[in-house]
């Protein structure tokens, strides 16, 4: 684990998981270990959903001096690639985990193709010449029994032939399959004679051409985690009712022997889902490829690696996942609730900067031509002693459009003609009035300035209800800004979307430009930000005064600055929508 694991396992209730493993502890089960795994599919990014089960898979192996390994299930050489098994590296590291150790599914190929002929042998699995869509329609439905193959009982001998012949090369994809033989009448659908290997012809990432038999995730998971000593194998509530089939190939892995002490024993819990977000790979593997969105890590995507490109902190996500917890049903959990835990998290580490995002000139008329002074501006007021930095001011400043009105309302307490305000860390000005262009449109600010009301100073402590942020005109830098929103404008659109394509019986790409959200990114491009913010880093935490929280993207430039947004400072999003 890294230096910050103290962080991630603080003292609170037990969840039913950490009851179940204390339990174990206290009876002796597994020789007193607790090893866990987080076993991805390396078809695409990680997402938040996954960031819950990395919690927790890693989180009780630390939090019971166990470990928790890494196992990449590469069964389906299709969709797999090593772009994706690097990102989900990156993606755990940054989380704040370390794994014991790195395996994959494809380790075990050679023991797994052993254990299936052994099984072949003993008269438990049979080769099945029909196509996907016959044996299908042969599973029954809960409430009938299925019907037998014609193959069901055909020669042992006969079957081993065919299941080499799938590995050679001579038989096409979807020509035969290995199944188990189990029970065509189980009420558990799983258990009638499900698949176990099929022909794949697609070169392997890591064992290129050597095989083109493949095991089906329900045959090599299990397998894999008793090979490896998993004493705790943690899964989402979608695989309830794959258990019974993963405690069966195990005890067939054994031949019968008691492994009631030393086994791994499946658990599962709830998955993490968000409104307005749409988690499956397939979906957002469409949204790349058909250029809605600009990568994996477009910073509207729910991809772990989206949200760090969006300035989201891995301790936000973490401290996220605690308070919505781990249970065994499923529920829809709020968006807001992770941006409310992001922005408590980056108020006490985001550094300020002043920035202005839609800028009007600002003119102190009495204020000396020429003149400069260096302001001293506190990185956090949150943090005690807290570092200092520098930002000038200068007669001619930018400020925020929004922050004048010419003919305000009483309880506007910004700037105004005849209204003091105070601009930040600097001093009380007073407005006396604006320049408009032939439209009507604001295009300079006027004030003057009390010289003796400046942050610090006696008088500077004079009551007035309005703090403005602002830039100098002369010493800021040109910055481009991008407004983040909810990259979908219904509440679930994983049923929304079937819900299109059902009615109008149309592609996902469709119905999903359907959902997109027209306001989801905004740039802004005619804004100004001071000195400090520019010496920043992608990643660094930022917080623009009185907008939000920010950090500098990875495409920004010295010369072509580019800021994201990360959250805003207060949610307005349930008030718009209320």
């Amino acid at each position: 684990m890294t230096e910050n694991t103290s962080e991630i396992v603080e003292k609170k209730s037990l969840n039913f998981i950490e009851q179940m493993i204390e339990k174990d502890l206290q009876e002796g089960k597994n020789g007193g270990r607790v090893q866990t795994r987080f076993p991805p599919e390396p078809n695409g990014y990680l997402h938040i959903g996954h960031a819950k089960a990395i919690c927790m898979d890693f989180g009780v192996a630390a939090k019971y001096n166990g470990v928790c390994n890494l196992r990449f299930d590469d069964t389906n050489p299709t969709k797999e690639d090593v772009e994706y098994v690097d990102a989900i590296k990156e993606d755990i590291k940054w989380l704040g985990f370390n794994w014991g150790h790195e395996y994959y599914a494809s380790d075990y190929f050679q023991q797994l193709w052993d254990f299936a002929v052994r099984l072949i042998k003993e008269g438990k699995a049979y080769v099945d010449e029909q196509s996907a869509e016959v044996i299908s329609q042969q599973k029954g439905t809960p409430t009938q029994p299925g019907i037998e193959s014609p193959y069901r009982n055909r020669p042992v001998e006969e079957s081993l032939v065919l299941f080499e012949k799938m590995n050679s090369g001579e038989l096409e994809e979807g020509t035969m399959v290995l199944r188990a033989k189990i029970d065509m009448a189980s009420p558990n659908m799983h258990f009638r004679d499900p698949i176990i290997y099929r022909i794949v012809k697609t070169p392997h990432h890591r064992t290129g051409d050597k095989w083109k038999a493949y095991p089906m995730y329900d045959f090599a998971h299990g397998q894999s985690d008793f090979f490896e000593g998993v004493t705790h194998s943690l899964c989402t509530l979608e695989f309830v009712p794959h258990r019974p089939l993963y405690d069966l190939f195990i005890d067939w892995l054994k031949e019968g022997k008691d492994l009631d002490d030393n086994r791994p024993r499946q658990t599962e819990f709830n998955k993490l889902n968000l409104n307005y977000t749409l988690m499956s790979k397939r979906n957002l593997l469409t949204l790349v490829k058909e250029g809605l969105v600009d990568g994996w890590d477009d910073p509207r995507m729910p991809t772990i690696c989206g949200f760090r490109r969006r300035g989201y902190s891995p301790e936000s996500i973490r401290k996220f996942v605690d308070k919505i917890g781990y249970t065994t049903y499923d529920a829809l959990n709020d968006l807001a609730l992770l941006e409310s835990a992001v922005r408590e998290d980056l108020n006490a580490r985001s550094t300020r900067v002043s920035a202005v995002i839609n800028p009007v000139k600002l003119i102190i008329t009495n204020y000396p031509e020429g003149q400069v002074e260096v302001m001293e501006a506190v990185d956090n007021p949150e943090v005690e002693n807290s570092p200092t930095h520098t930002i000038e001011f200068s007669r001619e400043l930018w400020m925020e459009r929004e922050d004048f009105m010419e003919n305000a309302p009483k309880k506007f307490f910004r700037m105004t003609p005849g209204q003091e305000v105070r601009l930040k860390n600097a001093y009380i000005v007073k407005c006396t009035g604006c320049k408009k262009n032939e439209e009507g449109e604001i295009e300079e600010i006027y004030c003057e300035y009390d010289a003796n009301t400046k942050s610090g100073m006696p008088e500077s402590a004079r009551k007035v209800k309005g703090t403005l942020h602002w830039v100098s005109c002369a010493h800021s830098i040109p910055a481009e800004v991008r407004l983040y929103d909810r990259l979908w404008k219904v509440e679930n659109p994983r049923d929304e979307l079937a819900a299109i394509r059902e009615s109008k019986n149309c592609s996902a790409l469709e119905a999903m430009k359907e959902m997109i959200n027209p306001d989801s990114l905004t740039i802004l491009k005619n804004c100004y930000v001071e000195k400090y913010a520019a010496s920043k880093k992608p990643l660094d935490y930022l917080q623009f005064q009185r907008i939000g929280y920010f950090t500098m993207d990875k495409e920004s430039t010295p010369e072509h600055l580019i800021f994201n947004r990360t959250v805003s400072l207060k949610d307005t999003w349930s008030k718009i929508n209320k």
